[in-house]
């Protein structure tokens, strides 16, 4: 049978039209490839297939009807696409898939392919009409994407394993750094201690006591940088409870109660000494001073934070102690030293009972 004969085999469609009916005309003059196939016969044959198909194909009418659609697979047909043609054709369903499939040639292209079963009046399928499209160029468009987003995906995870692997090498050496800078200061501190014993003038050794205190407490500092998961932050909040603490501790003192509510406050770690000391000269002041001859009292550390400024406050409830501005003292000339290094502002309230020392501290972005 021609071509030009064939026109007939749309009419079995059956949509009440004669056999002037466009809807043939149309399907065998359009550029879509299409056939039809007749699941009533043996195998579901092709039936009809327009000159389209035939282009995109390269075979000719008489190598197609009468065949199943398979043989335009071949070795590199996805058989999972495969099965879910046959599901849809089982369970009399449309689909609509992108399947590889070879031309007569031997040549391949991409076939986006559209298969819908055709019922009659009774509701049975009487047909299966399909239609392809050659996508070659969108298929490889798209494989070319993801090969690119995979090299690059390739490349990002191993400039990040390198980065990973110089971050774990930076940190171990900043923790190695950390932990030799903490033993020597303990180390010194040591010293100062085996000279304080040697030494009679009360006055000297109070001025080497306090010294040694200091040195503990940027010991504490580079103690708590070393034992940190992240060397770049420093929780000075965390900080400032552990080394009340320790300063009770040494001081031997059982009345005094330690009350702490604070949220971590941290730092850039580059701050963590000076802090330290500040933090040391305020703890000192109020339990050596503010609570001095053995005065019962207490001494409270709250940390809040609020935007980008944290607030960590020091209270005790004490004689009342107000570090003058204009003292010369050492202590103090740490504080207006180190605060403005970490943005730092300090300010002493006195209250009915005790005094609170205020620090404004920037604060790190956080993150999750």
């Amino acid at each position: 049978m021609s071509q030009k004969d064939d026109w007939h085999l749309t009419e079995i469609l059956d949509y009440e039209h004669g056999r002037g009916d466009p809807f043939a005309a149309a399907v065998r003059a359009t550029r879509m490839a299409m056939v039809i196939t007749d699941p009533a016969q043996p195998d579901n044959p092709i039936v009809f297939c327009n000159e389209a198909f035939q282009h995109l194909t390269g075979y000719d009418r008489e190598d197609i009807v009468g065949r199943n659609c398979r043989f335009l697979q071949g070795v590199d047909t996805d058989e999972a696409s495969i099965a879910k043609i046959r599901a849809a054709i089982r369970a009399e369903e449309s689909i609509h898939i992108d399947l590889l499939n070879y031309r007569k040639d031997g040549s391949t292209f991409w076939n986006a392919l559209f298969l819908s079963p055709v019922r009659g009046e009774s509701g049975d399928v009487q047909f299966f009409f399909a239609s392809q499209l050659d996508v070659t160029d969108r298929v490889m468009a798209q494989e070319t994407i993801a090969a690119q987003k995979a090299a690059v995906d390739s490349e990002v995870k191993r400039r990040t394993a390198d980065l990973e692997k110089a971050l774990e090498a930076k940190t171990l050496l900043l923790h190695e750094v950390d932990h030799r800078v903490k033993n020597n200061l303990t180390m010194i501190g040591a010293l100062l201690r085996l000279q304080v014993r040697a030494i009679d003038d009360a006055d000297i050794r109070v001025k080497l006591e306090t010294m040694m205190e200091r040195i503990d407490a940027l010991a504490t500092v580079h103690r708590r940088l070393y034992q940190a998961d992240d060397v770049t932050r420093f929780d000075v909040a965390a900080f400032a409870a552990n080394l009340a603490s320790d300063v009770i501790g040494a001081s031997g003192r059982s009345n005094i109660r330690l009350k702490c509510d604070i949220e971590p406050i941290e730092v850039r770690s580059e701050h963590a000494s000076a802090l330290g000391l500040i933090l040391n000269e305020v703890l000192t002041n109020a339990i050596k001073h503010g609570l001095r001859e053995n005065r019962a009292g207490s001494v409270s550390i709250i940390a809040t934070r609020d935007g980008e400024e944290a607030t960590l406050s020091i209270e005790d409830d004490g004689v009342g102690l107000i570090m003058d501005p204009a003292s010369s003292g050492l202590g103090h000339a740490l504080i207006k030293r180190l605060s403005p290094q970490s943005g730092t502002t300090v300010a002493w309230d006195r209250l009915p009972t005790g005094t609170r020392v205020t620090l404004r501290i920037p604060e790190m972005e956080q993150t999750s």
